[in-house]
């Protein structure tokens, strides 16, 4: 393991020289993939440092009890001894799970998109509740959310809204709630009590820079519409929301937030572009999934993920088979045990298949 860490250790210093060059500085791409990979392997090269620690640790002390001669000493080195092996383990799973390449995409902001499914009304109420939900999750981590676009439902929720997140590893976090997310429970408008079941589709598109994907702007058709969002009289009565179709796909994008239509044209071109990337993004995560079995990241943004099911207070995450009886606190934003979940899962599968490099 030393010897992986010190070939990390060697291109850790080699990074931190090169985003130091005036060269590395102008060039934003190489730039922005140098600052990243500097920051994952800070993380390694600290863990190095204490495993060469624990492992010197356990070096010394055996000396210190093989000599024997001062009873004391011996007493502390067993002691350190003990510490050592006991931290030992557990540092090196955790290394082992650093080794392991990280996805370049995890880094990433996201784009989040929220569309009431099946069940009419209930189906936007819900989005709305999935909406609220993640905000609140958003602003616990720290993390700022922006909304994009949305139509509201008639009965309150939403139709579907668009908004982005900006934080430390926001795709890397939300990646694995992609998919149909399903409520059973009595809607508000039913008279006899019988509970419905409703469904939403939630799509996590990681955020596109400009040199991730590059646009033709003929191959874009750009409509400018006055907005039907809130926003007061000016938003209402200008053409300053914009709607943008790419021709070869057929993908549109569109953002009526911001009064000024200039912001709101860069807002749909960031979505069209995130759009972009994560079709080639879904097409690999197929491959990948196809080739591993994964249980948690399959590429099928059609499947079931998740059950609220309210008159039994449950969630249910149907890919690793997971019950919290926790739905209350679930809806109001408390979701880090279902994700610690999914990645636990996600890192077992990763660190099977790289069981044979260790």
């Amino acid at each position: 393991m030393l010897d992986k860490l010190n070939i990390v250790k060697q291109r850790f210093d080699e990074v931190s020289d090169l985003i130091i060059q005036p060269d590395v500085i102008s060039d934003q791409k190489r730039y922005v993939s140098l600052t990243k990979e500097y920051k994952d392997l800070k993380v390694l090269v600290e863990k190095r440092d204490t495993y060469i620690e624990l492992t010197n640790n356990i070096k010394e002390a055996e000396e210190i009890i093989k000599d024997g001669s001062d009873a004391e000493m011996v007493e502390m080195a067993k002691m350190q001894m003990e510490e050592a092996k006991e931290a030992l383990p557990d540092l090196e799973e955790e290394i082992k799970l650093l080794l392991i390449p990280k996805d370049p995409e995890d880094s990433k902001d996201v784009v989040m998109e929220i569309r009431a499914g099946t069940g009419g009304d209930e189906a936007s109420i819900f989005a709305g509740d999935l909406y609220r939900m993640y905000a609140k999750y958003c602003e616990s981590r720290g993390w700022k959310t922006n909304i994009i676009d949305l139509s509201e439902g008639t009965s309150g929720g939403y139709k579907e809204i668009h908004f982005e997140i900006t934080g430390e590893e926001v795709y890397g976090t939300l990646k694995f709630e992609a998919g149909v997310h399903r409520v059973q429970r009595v809607p508000q408008t039913e008279t006899q009590g019988r509970v419905h079941t409703s469904a939403a589709t939630v799509m996590v598109l990681p955020e596109a820079e400009e040199f991730d994907v590059q646009i033709d702007p003929k191959e874009v058709r750009i409509d400018y519409f006055c907005s039907s969002g809130p926003g007061g009289q000016s938003v209402n009565t200008t053409y300053s929301a914009v709607r943008l179709t790419h021709l070869p796909t057929g993908l549109v994008a569109q953002c009526q937030d911001e009064k000024s239509q200039h912001k709101n044209k860069d807002k749909a071109f960031k979505v069209l572009r995130s759009r972009l990337y994560d079709m080639e993004l879904a097409k690999k995560q197929e491959e990948d999934a196809a080739k591993r079995n994964s249980q948690v990241s399959s590429g099928d943004r059609s499947a079931k993920i998740r059950t609220y099911n309210y008159p039994q207070g449950r969630v249910t995450d149907h890919r690793i088979g997971l019950t919290l009886y926790d739905l209350q606190n679930i809806i109001n934003g408390d979701i880090q045990k279902l994700i610690d979940e999914l990645r636990f899962v996600e890192n077992t599968e990763k660190l099977k298949e790289a069981s044979e490099i260790f």
